[in-house]
Order: structure tokens, then sequence, then C-alpha cells
């Protein structure tokens, strides 16, 4: 019996050092990848990270909770091909953007034309996913004559529940894995590789079966962004402020955006957030709402024809919006 505990601690400790062999092969690649890929802006409004490509009318790309600059590039990024200039922020708590006393949608937003300010930048076209509608709505809302168009992708945004509701639901399992996973890059990247499913469902708010059936290139995006989570520890504490914004959500004053407006959602969205996008287009007068069949919160198998729609929407909004 000795002879088998013994045994199975060999294997045990074995395979704890090939994980941690991996693991630090990984992290040392991602944390290089984030350092490398980004610059910071000393703006008005303090350092801001961002980066940049391509050329043509400014895109500012507002990342989601768990991201970056780079989460801003993955979602935005292909536009740059379709000759716009894309600008990725990283917005409060986000790798080297540091989390001010006042880390609001609205100070987020302002600091949005900072960016801009910082960059030369007098007009652009805001796209915000998620968690980063909060502070798309805002700029549009507070910074009228510096938006030329508003995309929102499954926005984090009110819409009014029976009863009282809470506008934006959150997935089963996320709870648990904020509380354990997400506050160690180890432990999140033993998530994302052992338990890879159940990271789609809850982080990405996107049912399983979605990606199963998905094209190769589509769940080659899905992996790309469940990896690009990573590193988490310097995402932390932009994603507790998401959390607490998000939780604490009210209707903005949607009926003094003037900016064209399209606005994607799907029904199965993990986070619930087909009826708040539906509510957003609905009270943004003019508002275009676009609606897949499924997809989740990736909009998985959906991901070239929302990049055409939006580059067909942003054309004649920034031409006639310079």
């Amino acid at each position: 019996m000795k002879r088998i505990f013994g045994t199975f601690a060999v294997a045990l400790a074995s395979l704890f050092g090939l994980s941690v062999f991996f693991y630090r092969r990984e992290i040392v690649k991602q944390r290089k990848r984030v350092r490398e890929g980004g610059a910071v802006a000393q703006t008005r409004c303090g350092p801001i990270e961002y980066a940049s490509v391509g050329a043509g009318p400014v895109l500012l790309a507002v990342h989601g909770a768990g991201g970056g600059w780079d989460q801003g590039l993955d979602l935005a990024g292909p536009l740059a091909a379709k000759g716009f200039r894309v600008v990725a922020v990283s917005r409060f708590g986000y790798l080297r953007t540091p989390l001010p006393p006042d880390a609001s949608a609205e100070a987020q937003a302002d600091a949005h034309a900072c960016l801009l300010d910082a960059l030369g930048v007098q007009r652009a076209a805001v796209l915000g996913a998620s968690a980063g509608a909060p502070s798309a709505l805002q700029f549009a809302i507070r910074h009228p004559d510096r938006c030329s168009a508003l995309v929102l992708m499954v926005p984090a945004a009110f819409a009014p529940r029976p009863g009282g509701g809470p506008p934006v639901r959150t997935p089963s399992g996320v709870p648990a894995v904020f509380d354990t996973a997400l506050r160690s890059d180890y432990l999140f990247w033993i998530f994302e590789r052992l338990l890879r499913p159940a990271a789609i469902r809850t982080l990405m708010g996107t049912p399983t079966a979605v990606v199963a059936r998905a094209s190769r290139s589509e769940r080659a995006r899905v992996d790309m962004m469940l990896r690009h989570i990573l590193p988490v520890s310097p995402r932390r504490l932009g994603l507790v402020n998401d959390a607490a914004i998000v939780s604490a959500i009210r209707r903005y004053d949607l009926d003094s955006i003037s900016a064209p407006t399209l606005v994607f959602a799907a029904p199965d969205c993990g986070y619930g957030t087909w009826e708040p996008a539906r509510y957003t287009a609905e009270q943004i007068r003019g508002a275009r709402f676009v609606g897949f069949p499924s997809g989740g919160h990736l909009l998985v198998g959906h991901e070239e024809e929302a990049q055409a729609e939006i580059a067909e929407f942003l054309r004649p909004a920034v031409l006639r919006n310079p």
C-alpha cells in the first residue's frame, strides 16, 4: 500500500512539475505580448494605454470585462483592413492604465476624449463591447461633437426588468471563477486548459454547442480570446470595477445621443444582453439593431458578417461627420 501511495505521489508531483513548466512558458509569452504590443499615452486624464493599427477614419475600440487594448484589437482589428485606423484602449484598471479614485463610466468616457486629444484626433467612431458599452454610451452623451458614430456589441446596458431585476445577468459559475481562477494567472491557466467548456460557457458567455459547430476560424477566434485573458493579474482591478459598474447600471440619457448607432446581440448570450441591446437601440433615435439567431456573447458564427455590417455602417457615418 505504501508503494502504491508513493508511486501516486511521484506521479502527482511530476504532473504538477510539468504543469508549472508549461504555465511558465505560456505566461512569459503572454506577458511579453501585452508589454510590447501597446503604448502608454500621457494625457490630462493620466496615463492611458492603447494600441493602433491601420490608417483612415479613427475607430476607438473599447473592450469588455477581462480585456485591455489586446481584446479591443481582437474585436475591431479586422476593420483596419477595411480602411479604418483602429485605436484600442485599455480602460481603467486594465494592464498599464491605472485605476483612479473615480473610475465611473462617465470618467472613463472623459478619459477616451483625453486619449483622442493626446493622439491629435478630433472625432472618432466608437465601438463599445460588453462592459465597454457604458463608457462608449457616455462618450456619445458627454462628447457628442467628438463622436461620429457609435457601435455597441452585446452591450452591458440598462433594460427595465419585471420586478426590478438586474439589467444584465451573470452566467452560473462566474462568481466562483471570479473568486478562484481570476485571482491567479496560474489558476486561470489551469482553468482554461483543463476546463475549457466551462470557461467558454461562463467567462465567454457562449453556449459550448455553438462553438462546437462553428467553423475552424471561429473556434480559433474563441481560443485566442480565451488565451488573451492572460495575464489576468494586471486586469483584476478593472474586472472588479466593471463588476461594480454593471451591477448598478442605470438608464442613461439615450434620448440625447445624436450619433448614428448600430447595436448587435444574440438571444443566447450568457450575460443576458439581448434585451438591453434591443432596449438601447429602441431608445436612441434612428439606431439600428442587428440580432443574430445565436452566437452567444462572442457572436460566434457571425464574425465576418458583423465586421462587414460595421464597415458598411461606418463609412457613410464618418464621411457625413468627418
